[in-house]
């Protein structure tokens, strides 16, 4: 519509749409007719005051909002730089490279101190072997200074920027209040929409597959998906112990094959002396007709469970035993118990457990997996610098260590290891809702794969057990009391 603005008949009409305005002005050249020119303006918070004097209309515009805070920004611009400059790649990799080679070096100074003990004469070798060995102890000693000195460094660089953060986030929430149009708000829901579309063109793209097993070993294609979960449930223990295992046998006796087993670690999450087992699913998961098999009226003892991880296989639990690098074949029905022992240098004793950055899992020293060809235990020794090891475990009474392969994965990095098919397959901790299997080691081929990524998808934070069914193809899980099964899914 159109309605006078001024009495000045010199100035027409003003037109009023949502928030635009026109003023329509005459304007005559010199050289030419009178014509109109339309001034426009886009409304925002303003105030205006007009007057009119001749064939001049003057509008004062005055800006009700505050000015924007341009030195605030300018200091967030400046703290990112620096977070940038003084967070390295180099720095990040510094304290690996430290601890490598302080791994190293004592190495190096136990053998010395072997050759020593073996050639000794007494006389002048001994006493140039033992200047040696004091220098190696001094480099040794100043590796450790180093080491100290930069994680401490690091500590306090930590702390720096994680208040620096703080501060940036929270005056980059205050700046946001000068977004009156909520372009920031857009924005940040376009780099997510973007995001998403990203990952979804990566889950798609036709990237190399995860090692595909030849049907002459098991039967399956490679692995694709990880779907569930089927199964989610409290035992009958409730939320009280966050570890423990369960499964089933994986080469069950006859009349054993819909039998469950049960063990949770009753003593400081790390200790279990019993197993339980039940007949059926459904009566394992109402918590009732148990049975209950004892290693041993004590725990822990000589030879009880120490850790979450252990395996069910011919009538049998495989599992670490208590205070030792051995791992323990418990006879179901004879209630016997046979060793056999690990390299010396094997992690026990919560040395080289599974982890992640925010936490390590107790007492996780050793996994064990069955798979369609039997048992493996999976550890980390120091002399293969931490990485995973995998053995076979040949399951006679007693049991006795088979082939072993080394692979490059730092244990650390690993929240959880399974066997599919002669594969050995990784996990690590992505969120509080997902873990994402990335690293497969095929013992045939002996080839490792870094860049898998298969989701599962958690219920619970943590997932302290995890093992692989090769009766059912299932995943079977305890995941901070919580038993859970997820299928596995081949192309």
């Amino acid at each position: 519509m159109k309605k006078s603005l001024f009495h000045n008949n010199d100035i027409k009409t003003l037109l009023l749409l949502p928030n635009i305005v026109y003023y329509e002005v005459p304007f005559l050249p010199s050289d030419m007719g009178q014509s109109n020119i339309f001034i426009l303006l886009i409304l925002i918070p303003l105030t205006f005051t007009q007057s009119v004097k001749g064939k001049v209309c003057v509008c004062d515009l005055k800006n009700s909002d505050p000015a924007f805070p341009m030195n605030k920004l300018m200091k967030v611009e400046t703290s990112a730089l620096q977070c940038t400059g003084t967070i390295t790649s180099q720095k990040m990799t510094e304290l690996d490279r430290l601890v490598l080679g302080l791994q190293q070096r004592i190495k190096q100074l136990e053998d010395n101190v072997v050759m020593l003990e073996k050639e000794d004469d007494r006389n002048l070798y001994g006493a140039v072997s033992l200047r040696i060995i004091e220098l190696e102890i001094a480099e040794i000693q100043d590796l450790f200074n180093k080491l100290n000195s930069t994680t401490k460094n690091y500590q306090h660089l930590s702390l720096q920027t994680a208040a620096q953060l703080d501060e940036m986030k929270n005056t980059m929430e205050e700046l946001e209040k000068f977004d009156n149009v909520q372009v920031i708000k857009k924005e940040r829901e376009n780099q997510r929409i973007k995001r998403e579309l990203e990952q979804c063109k990566e889950e798609i793209k036709a990237t190399a597959p995860p090692p595909t097993v030849p049907p002459a070993r098991c039967g399956l294609g490679r692995m694709v998906s990880v779907v569930g979960p089927r199964t989610y449930s409290l035992t009958v223990y409730s939320t009280s112990y966050p570890y423990g295992a369960w499964g089933r046998d994986a080469n069950p006796a006859r009349g054993d094959e819909n039998k469950y087993w049960l063990v949770v670690l009753l003593l400081s999450n790390v200790y279990g002396h019993f197993v339980r087992q039940y007949n059926t699913l459904s009566t394992l998961l109402i918590g009732i007709g148990q049975t209950d098999t004892y290693i041993s009226s004590s725990n822990p003892t000589t030879n009880t469970i120490q850790g979450p991880n252990m395996v069910m296989y011919g009538n049998a639990l495989y599992y670490n035993c208590y205070n030792t690098y051995s791992v323990c074949q418990f006879n179901m029905t004879t209630r016997s118990v046979s060793t056999v022992a690990l390299p010396k240098d094997a992690g026990y004793n919560n040395k080289l457990p599974f982890g992640h950055l925010a936490a390590a899992y107790s007492y996780t020293d050793m996994d064990f997996a069955t798979d369609e060809s039997g048992v493996y235990v999976i550890y980390a020794s120091t002399s293969n610098f931490g990485n995973v090891i995998i053995t076979k475990v040949q399951t006679s009474n007693p049991p006795v260590l088979g082939q072993t392969w080394t692979t490059s994965l730092y244990k650390g990095t690993v929240t959880n290891t399974f066997m599919v098919c002669g594969v050995l397959y990784a996990t690590r901790y992505l969120d509080k809702e997902t873990e994402e299997i990335f690293y497969s080691y095929d013992t045939k081929t002996k080839e490792e794969r870094f860049d898998l990524k298969i989701n599962i998808k958690k219920m619970q934070t943590n997932i302290q057990f995890l093992n692989y069914d090769p009766r059912d193809h299932l995943l079977y899980v305890y995941s901070d009391a919580y038993i859970l099964t997820y299928e596995l899914i081949f192309q």
